[in-house]
């Protein structure tokens, strides 16, 4: 029986540890609500809207690099146009969610701030989406291993 003991790779790690931040990201809040004057606060994270392909893509992004070491054998999904493709799909659902946040204010900078505030997670998630697109520029010049 043969074995597949590529190693994984610098870039194929970046690919991973980028979508273990999106996936914190997803999971902290992304906007918030309310609070003040003994008002609930109501907020939202990435499973509102757009914003759950991102946590899709991260999930993603994990299986396509531990596919080949699961099934032991190289596979075609594992090549820098399926990375490039989640980047792209994961920037597009963020911009998305962005765009929809700013129609709802929550980035009035000049209002109070008890009024709408933006979390951390949506800066996260944006933190892990540039480190995917960096792994697949990079997966991109890797020589190919066929």
């Amino acid at each position: 029986m043969s074995s597949h003991r590529r190693p994984v790779g610098r870039a194929r790690i970046l690919a991973a540890l980028g979508a273990l931040v999106i996936l914190v990201g997803c999971v902290l809040p992304w906007w918030a609500f309310g609070g003040a004057n003994g008002l609930p606060e109501l907020g939202g994270n990435a499973f509102d809207g757009m914003g759950i392909v991102v946590f899709v893509v991260a999930l993603a992004t994990i299986a396509f690099v531990t596919l080949p070491y699961a099934m032991n054998r190289p596979v075609g999904a594992d090549r820098w146009p399926a990375y490039a493709l989640l980047a792209g799909l994961g920037w597009l659902a963020f911009v998305i969610r962005l765009i929809d946040l700013a129609v709802l204010r929550v980035f009035s900078f000049g209002e109070p701030a008890e009024v709408f505030t933006n979390g951390p997670g949506l800066w996260v998630a944006g933190v892990g989406l540039a480190m995917l697109a960096r792994a697949a520029y990079d997966i991109q010049r890797e020589p190919d291993a066929r």
